[in-house]
Order: structure tokens, then C-alpha cells, then sequence
């Protein structure tokens, strides 16, 4: 998938050069990688285990909890070695592996998000038709679909990432090997792949996006044409979590990929942390600490293990 180069290896500069700094970071990163683990087994192991959670809603959820798990484990392992590790050096083709699995789980989780909102758009708008339209083929549908374009858009933007001439400096300045430092190796002129990344960037993200956005327009319509406070304040406390994991993801989609290459900062390292190893994290807690649901199956599951 490689073009014309001649780097047979880079070094991945990571988070912070600081020794002192290296075994604290170590740590707290190790701990958070493994809340994110358990956190997302837990909620695939829930939502199995649970009749109740047996809905498209969760359906969604299991799968978002898997990319998560996926979308962590790419990024966390390689970063924790390093952290302890003089020799931070990756080869060409580990560099490559490494960028094709994240750019093909970070698509399918915008896929999945624009396809829990749609999810909750029929729920609450269109309550009747629900079990119709939402039913198991067109969830395995949608999610089958996700995945096939997620390799397509993953495999385009690893061949204009790294289908360059890499003649120059191998450092990349980074934890892990993403587009903007690593196009800024390529001796050869990037314009037309940055175009391309951009193009695919934008149908992905803000593309998915508008879904999310059209979604929520209609459901606030809905919702502000009830009668009952009780059934508005279900229908919002519904959204809730969603709404919550998609400004946390897109948020830093947009800052990050969203933006010409030059205007890229040191800050774009913590903002890098937050969506690709703390996002993950949070998500499980985001699900499950704010809905009433999850809490009543984890509730039983307890309760039926405590008995046994």
C-alpha cells in the first residue's frame, strides 16, 4: 500500500520527553486503558445477559462498545510501551497497520453514532412504526454497511497518508501514527492526498453529523409539541447519554481533521488523548450511570448472581 519510500522506519516522539514524567503517565494511562476494557465488556456482557436490553438501541450500543474496546487498543498498548521504552522506533508497515485500524474503527464509530441517533429519531417521532422500521435485518444492515465503507474510507486514507516519497527526517512528533504528523514527512507534494482525506473526512464526519443534527431537529419538534412534562422530560432524559458521547467525539473529530494541516499545535496531542484513550473510557459510564434501563439490568444481573 506504500508508495516510493525509503524510510524503513520511524520514531514515534510520544507524549512528553520528560523521564520524570514517563512512569506517572505510565500508570495513569495503564488504568485508564483498563476501565476502558472492563467498562466495555461489562456493558456487551449486560446487554446479552439481559432480555430486557435486547432492543436495536442496545444492539447499537454492543457494537459501539466493541469499537471502543478495538478503537483503545490500537492506540493504549503501543503508547504504554513507549512510555517505558527508550527505543520508540516503528517500522513502515507496523506505522501503517497502526494508522488503517484507527482510521477504520474512529469511521465506524461515527457511523454508529449517526446510527443511534437515527435509532432515537423513530423511537420518539415515529413510536408506532418503530418494530418496523427499525427491525433486526435493517439494524445488521445498517451496521454491515458501516463497516464496508469504513474499510474503503480506512484504505484511501492510509494509501494518501503514507503513498508519498518519505526521503527526509523519520521522527514523528506523536504517540501514535496519524495523519497530520505523518504527512508532514512526505518529501513529495501532499495536496492532492490532502484533498482526498479531506473529502472522505468531511462525508464521514460532517456527513454523519448532519444525520445526528436533522435527527435531533426533528425530536425536539416532537417533543415540544407533547402535552404531558412527564413524556418531554422521558424523551430528553432518552437522549441524554447519546447527545453527551456525540459532543465528546465529534468535538474533537472537528478540531482535529477539520482544520488546515498548518494550523496544527502541541495542543494537538492532548486533544489526540482525549478522543482516542479517555473517549473510550468514558463512554460505558456515560451509558450506563445516566440510564434508567441499563441500571435496572445491571440491578438484576447482580441480584441473579448474588442468589446463584
Amino acid at each position: 500500500m506504500g508508495g516510493n519510500h525509503t524510510q524503513t522506519e520511524f520514531i514515534l516522539l510520544g507524549i512528553t520527553n520528560s523521564p520524570y514524567a514517563q512512569t506517572p503517565l505510565f500508570i495513569f494511562f495503564l488504568l485508564i486503558y483498563i476501565v476502558t476494557l472492563v467498562g466495555n465488556i461489562g456493558i456487551i456482557i449486560l446487554v446479552r445477559m439481559s432480555p430486557s436490553l435486547h432492543t436495536p438501541m442496545y444492539f447499537f450500543l454492543t457494537h459501539f462498545a466493541f469499537i471502543d474496546i478495538c478503537y483503545s487498543t490500537v492506540i493504549s498498548p503501543r503508547m504504554l510501551a513507549d512510555l517505558l521504552s527508550e527505543d520508540k522506533t516503528i517500522s513502515f508497515p507496523a506505522c501503517m497497520r497502526q494508522f488503517l485500524t484507527f482510521a477504520f474503527f474512529a469511521t465506524i464509530e461515527c457511523h454508529l453514532l449517526a446510527m443511534m441517533a437515527y435509532d432515537r429519531h423513530v423511537a420518539i417521532c415515529h413510536p408506532l412504526l418503530y418494530v418496523t422500521i427499525i427491525s433486526s435485518r435493517v439494524c445488521w444492515q445498517l451496521v454491515a454497511s458501516s463497516y464496508l465503507f469504513a474499510s474503503l474510507s480506512a484504505i484511501i486514507y492510509t494509501w494518501c497518508t503514507f503513498g508519498g516519497s518519505f526521503c527526509g527526517p523519520n521522527r514523528i512528533d506523536h504517540f501514535f501514527c496519524d495523519v497530520v504528523p505523518v504527512l508532514k514527512l512526505v518529501c513529495s507534494d501532499t495536496h492532492s492526498s490532502e484533498v482526498v482525506i479531506f473529502a472522505f473526512v468531511t462525508i464521514n464526519v460532517v456527513g454523519t453529523s448532519m444525520i445526528i443534527l436533522l435527527s435531533y431537529i426533528s425530536i425536539l419538534h416532537t417533543v415540544l409539541r407533547m402535552c404531558s412534562a412527564q413524556s418531554r422530560a422521558r424523551a430528553f432524559h432518552t437522549c441524554a447519554s447519546h447527545l453527551m458521547a456525540v459532543s465528546l467525539f465529534f468535538g474533537t473529530a472537528f478540531f482535529m481533521y477539520l482544520q488546515p494541516p498548518a494550523s496544527h499545535r502541541s495542543l494537538d496531542k492532548v486533544v489526540s488523548i482525549f478522543y482516542s484513550v479517555l473517549t473510550p473510557m468514558l463512554n460505558p459510564f456515560i451509558y450506563s450511570l445516566r440510564n434508567k434501563e441499563v441500571k435496572g439490568a445491571l440491578v438484576k444481573c447482580g441480584r441473579r448472581l448474588f442468589n446463584q
